[in-house]
């Protein structure tokens, strides 16, 4: 059916511990690369394709957070996950539950990407839908299987899966509420045992034996997550620029037409600060809460 998506929910609650020093000091979506942290960069990325309501999950060093609540007042809500530090990633998504009555985007904290990650969801037919890129030689992939294009599993041992790898996982979903229920379903059934699931191995591959997930391959998507130093340089030295040099070739897309449109205009023109421009060679490349 392809609903029009206009939230999104991104999980910022993990501690960052492969990042030492730098984790304990801040958020993983805290990180600079250019102007403005990276999260402020992604909630500018959603804001230009028509995204109104970002729903963020915090935990570690939430006050960062209300910091960025505040420059955004009308479009962040934060949701804290008061077991960030004893629990996975979908314990953090079961935290929204309450706050997420629509489809949305679902996101990790600690991503940088081109727009095209975005607008290709949203133009995408269906309803569920996984972003996957090519392979990207990486650390810490997540590799996911497909058949006939829709997701049946997901792991970092390659060798563990089918013949049918499709591609990575990124990092960002479109969820209907259908898929969204039956994966806080699978999820409740176990958090009597423990709460250490992770959305994407655990629930949504569950979920997928019910309702059909898709998978979607951009082949050169640039993108990256920073789960250690090594990622972080990686990011910064290639990845980066290439997603500046990208986004600046191709004007904001952006669904612009009465009420809502307006909506998106006025909240474009609140962000003053936008990140600098960067040319340099194209490049493109997962572990969240």
């Amino acid at each position: 059916m392809n609903a029009i998506v206009t939230s999104s929910v991104i999980l910022a609650a993990g501690m960052g511990i492969r990042m030492e020093r730098r984790g304990k000091r801040m958020p993983k979506g805290f990180l600079r690369l250019g102007d403005r942290p990276i999260i402020e960069e992604s909630i500018s990325r959603l804001l230009e394709v028509g995204v109104r309501r970002i729903v963020i999950v915090t935990g570690h060093i939430a006050g960062f957070y209300h910091d960025l609540q505040a420059r955004y007042p009308d479009v962040v809500q934060l949701v804290h996950n008061p077991y960030y530090a004893d629990s996975g990633s979908m314990y953090s998504l079961y935290c929204a539950r309450r706050y997420v009555r629509e489809d949305f985007l679902l996101l990790e904290s600690d991503l940088i990407y081109e727009r095209q990650a975005l607008t290709t969801l949203l133009e995408y037919p269906e309803d569920n839908v996984v972003l996957l890129s090519g392979f990207t030689k990486s650390s810490d992939e997540v590799f996911v299987q497909t058949n006939s294009g829709c997701l049946v599993a997901m792991s970092k041992d390659r060798d563990s899966l089918g013949p049918h790898v499709a591609g990575e996982l990124v990092g960002i979903s479109k969820i209907s509420q259908r898929l969204y229920r039956v994966m806080l379903q699978k999820a409740v059934e176990r958090f009597h045992t423990t709460r250490h699931m992770d959305y994407e191995t655990d629930c949504l591959v569950a979920a997928a034996r019910v309702i059909p997930v898709n998978c979607h391959v951009v082949e050169d998507l640039a993108w990256s997550e920073m789960d250690d130093e090594w990622q972080l340089i990686r990011a910064r030295d290639k990845v980066y620029p290439a997603i500046l040099q990208r986004d600046n070739q191709t004007a904001p897309i952006a669904r612009e037409s009465g009420q809502d449109g307006r909506r998106l205009r006025n909240l474009r023109a609140a962000l003053s600060d936008r990140a600098g421009a960067a040319v340099l060679p194209r490049e493109g490349t997962k572990n969240p809460q």
